[in-house]
């Protein structure tokens, strides 16, 4: 009997390897035959961008088993690539004119700077560009602005708030539960940790989060002055309430009245401007031609993407030990990728794009390091700052000979800390206590159990203020300063770009237009001869089968105009998610400035759960 279940249970296992085999076989020649499709063709009409999806520096790599299992979240889209399709567009015959489709748009402020500025050469090309949406907020109406023109629904309007907003601290809830949250850092504005001590906002991370939230509004507001001159934002901000009442309750006429929208109309309104500009589509009663943004980027910017002498190595998202896929800095990943593009001659110079908060600082130096390697061979490097540079993410800008950053760039936070909880109190409100022997003073420490010991403690703290003391030395080398001086700014202090500026962080505004002519410079390079290649690990073949598989639909989806002034639940689940990993993840020493990164609070989407697909190959993975 026994040899007979041995058999069936090795038949068994025969037939799942081969079930396995065909479904292997079956996606890998489905992805082979969508990736020799042509390349999409881009006939006359309007450029339709449809931004609900956001627009992100680096997106996260997509898993094709994920999207075959139920999972339909559209997919952000790069930075890189819709500028680039913008300033293919503005010289474009194809192209007649841009719309934006703004409902439910994301975006840091820097993302939409650098995108209004795009925006901008498509209308001094002689190109009209229109906005739509049911309801703007800060970061969507900032970048209508630059619209020649906008549009909201009647059911509408627009609803300005300004930065700010609290924060959780759980001090309380520690104490009720008994765990005692081990904090170790060094700087007194390093308020990333301020949430497992304390219950509210101490004096000094008040003053940083007001004095950042105050350069960041005024940057926000003078963007928005420069684009829409008649926009009297002003009013809209202070006296929301009187400028509805003034319009007797109807949320869009104030704003029209208020100068920040130019037409009140429903959506077919909005594409009957449309077809009079890119003509009607015949095949569709009320429609217009449209060229989907996804389907032009992917003819007019990936299919010709070629290799130029100026490297671009993108660190975007938390800084983390080892390899990680695209959308999460693994600092090996990005250090490989620059060790192989400096193997190949034809780089004469680097521009490293980065946008992130920071993270592990052992991963930080070793990025570092790779583009000190760089430099060594006499190439030039330049760093670009995105939304945030912050932490970690300026550890790896000091590599750079210049550094760039936009005026609403988040930076700075030059600090260390490290954090480790213990359960001595859970397990005695349970009845439980631990004990046992030792033989030296760090036997068995950290003790999550009984506490974590003296000397314990002082070791990692030593680390912590050794780790801060390299940070104060590396960013004083790279800015010409002393250690000194640069602790009077550090502390783990938050600074806006135009901050930063005053105080010798960074070397000039621009994005990474002004990075790359920087850079170039720098290497003699003719105005010519500025080509770009991405310096970055390939995507999974898991990943380009979605992108291929995915059919973003580009069809307009109204969002209810009240739904941006709702606090989404899956947002705020995900803070609290990332404070407890925070937490967890001790006693590694951490450059991360976690109030740089708030989690973006949006109107949450129906995003079906994965399915058995999903999970089978989640499994094999």
């Amino acid at each position: 009997m026994r040899v007979a279940k041995a058999i069936w249970g090795l038949l068994v296992g025969i037939k799942d390897a081969l079930v396995l085999l065909f479904m292997f076989i079956f996606f890998a020649g489905l992805y082979a035959l969508l990736s020799a499709r042509p390349a999409p063709t881009v006939k006359d009409g309007v450029l339709v961008m449809n931004l609900r999806s956001g627009v992100t520096e680096q997106p996260a790599e997509q898993d094709a088993f994920a999207l075959a299992g139920g999972s339909s979240a559209p997919a952000p889209l790069a930075l890189r690539d819709v500028l680039e399709a913008l300033r293919k567009a503005k010289d474009d015959s194809r192209v007649k004119a841009v719309a934006l489709d703004l409902d439910g748009f994301s975006g840091g402020q820097t993302v939409v700077a650098e995108l209004g500025e795009g925006l901008d050469e498509v209308r001094r090309s002689g190109k009209p560009v229109l906005a739509y949406a049911t309801g703007y907020e800060d970061r969507g109406y900032q970048l209508a602005a630059h619209a020649s023109e906008i549009w909201v629904n009647p059911m509408g309007g627009v609803q300005l708030r300004g930065p700010g907003g609290n924060n959780l601290y759980f001090a309380g809830l520690l104490e009720k539960l008994g765990v005692t949250a081990n904090v170790f850092k060094v700087g007194k504005f390093k308020s990333a940790v301020e949430p497992f001590t304390r219950s509210d906002m101490s004096p000094e991370a008040r003053e940083n989060a007001q004095a950042l939230a105050s350069a960041q509004f005024e940057t926000w507001r003078d963007d928005i002055r420069k684009a829409r001159p008649k926009a009297n934002v002003h009013a809209s901000l202070r006296q929301p309430v009187q400028l509805v009442q003034a319009a007797g309750g109807d949320f869009a006429v104030a704003s029209q009245r208020a100068g920040l929208v130019d037409k009140v109309a429903d959506r077919r309104a909005f594409d009957a401007r449309l077809a009079e500009l890119g003509g009607a589509d015949e095949k569709l009663a009320g429609g217009y031609k449209r060229i989907r943004l996804d389907r032009y980027i992917a003819a007019e910017v990936s299919g010709k993407r070629g290799t130029g002498p100026i490297g671009v190595v993108t660190v975007a998202g938390n800084i983390v030990d080892g390899k990680a896929p695209l959308g999460t800095a693994g600092g090996d990943s990005i250090a490989e990728s620059i060790e192989k593009g400096l193997r190949d001659d034809k780089i004469k110079a680097i521009v490293v794009r980065i946008d992130s908060p920071g993270g592990s600082a052992l991963a930080s130096e070793r990025i570092r390091q790779a583009l000190l390697a760089a430099r060594e061979k006499k190439i030039p490097v330049v760093a670009s700052m995105g939304n945030v540079a912050a932490s970690g993410g300026y550890w790896v800008a000091t590599a750079a000979q210049h550094i760039v950053a936009e005026p609403s760039t988040i930076t700075g936070s030059i600090g260390v800390f490290g954090i480790l909880p213990s359960f001595q109190g859970s397990l005695s409100k349970l009845g439980i206590n631990a004990d046992g022997v030792a033989t030296t003073p760090l036997s068995g420490q950290p003790d999550l159990f009984k506490g974590i010991s003296p000397e314990a403690g002082q070791l990692i703290q030593l680390g912590v203020e050794s780790t801060y003391g390299k940070f104060l030395s590396i960013v004083g080398k790279a800015r010409g300063k002393t250690p000194q001086q640069i602790d009077a700014i550090g502390q783990g202090r938050v600074w806006s770009g135009g901050q930063a500026r005053q105080i010798g962080l960074i070397d000039q505004f621009g994005g990474m237009e002004e990075a790359v002519a920087k850079a170039a410079e720098l290497a003699g390079l003719d105005a010519d001869n500025r080509g770009l290649t991405y310096l970055e690990r390939k995507p999974s073949w898991r990943s380009e089968l979605a992108g291929l598989l995915r059919d973003d639909n580009d069809e307009a989806s109204e969002t209810d105009a009240f739904a941006s002034l709702r606090t989404d639940p899956e947002a705020l689940a995900a803070s609290v998610l990332q404070q407890a990993e925070l937490l967890l993840s001790g006693p590694t020493i951490q450059a991360r400035c976690l109030e740089c990164a708030p989690v973006e609070v949006r109107p949450a989407a129906a995003t079906p759960p994965a399915g058995w697909l999903a999970r089978l190959f989640a499994l094999l993975s």
